[in-house]
């Protein structure tokens, strides 16, 4: 990757990475039971296209026509220890402690690192930089992936979960922090409308709530609006709220 890095060859990053993937894989063979090779298989294949679909929720149905939880669940659970996927689950309401309102029965799997959910996905690094209009399909996935990799760059106990309200709303991410749960808001682009940070706030009422996207740093009516790049931050949310309002 050094040598890439030096040449600054797009295309020797890009081989690199494919070796990466293909060598996860190998290990399957290598490190996984036998009776759940095929089904790592299954499940590591349809990751990308469950990030594809607005509803992100995973569903084994999607992974393999009349497949249940209990025949891959061993699986699932092989591929996380592994570090080979990045599992959230679904929260009734932001309660402390979160995991006393967690369903397990409803969750989101990731992938472990967003460049090579780009190559997974057969997406041209071109789409990135000539926004190119089926790239924007798949942009939010790319973006959750990203703001989940930086929350769990500051270690498990930030570990997040997601929160629904039937059909109404979404919020992407709800982050236990020491003594709150902070719901975060995932914007792949500068525009920050979107009623289901508004259907949390008016039901929980929240001391802040971040939204992430390429606005710059700012504070407005209690969301902190915090720019990708500050992802990793959200945890320190509690120095950011500090910032005056429309700063």
């Amino acid at each position: 990757m050094i040598r890439n890095m030096n040449t600054k060859d797009v295309s020797l990053t890009e081989r690199t990475q494919k070796e990466i993937l293909a060598a996860y894989e190998l290990d399957f063979s290598k490190h996984a039971p036998a009776r759940d090779i095929p089904k790592l298989h299954l499940i590591w294949n349809s990751i990308v296209s469950h990030l594809s679909r607005e509803n992100r929720k995973f569903v084994y149905s999607a992974v393999k026509k009349g497949a249940r939880a209990r025949e891959f669940e061993n699986a699932i659970v092989w591929l996380e220890n592994a570090g080979l996927d990045l599992k959230i689950n679904r929260i009734s309401k932001p309660g402390l402690p979160p995991a006393a309102y967690s369903d397990p029965s409803a969750f989101k799997i990731y992938f472990p690192d967003v460049g090579l959910l780009r190559v997974m996905a057969r997406l041209s690094p071109k789409a990135f930089i000539q926004g190119d209009r089926l790239f924007t399909e798949f942009k939010g996935a790319l973006t959750e992936n990203f703001v989940l990799q930086e929350i769990l760059s500051k270690g498990g106990e930030f570990r997040p979960f997601y929160w629904t309200s039937k059909a109404r709303a979404e919020v992407e991410f709800v982050v236990p922090t020491d003594d709150r749960i902070v719901p975060v808001e995932v914007k792949a682009g500068v525009n920050p409308r979107s009623k289901s940070l508004g259907v949390y706030r008016q039901k929980y009422n929240p001391e802040i709530a971040i939204r992430t996207s390429l606005l710059n740093l700012k504070k407005d009516g209690g969301v902190l609006n915090m720019p990708l790049f500050l992802a990793s931050r959200i945890v320190d949310f509690p120095v950011m709220a500090n910032l005056e309002e429309n700063a």
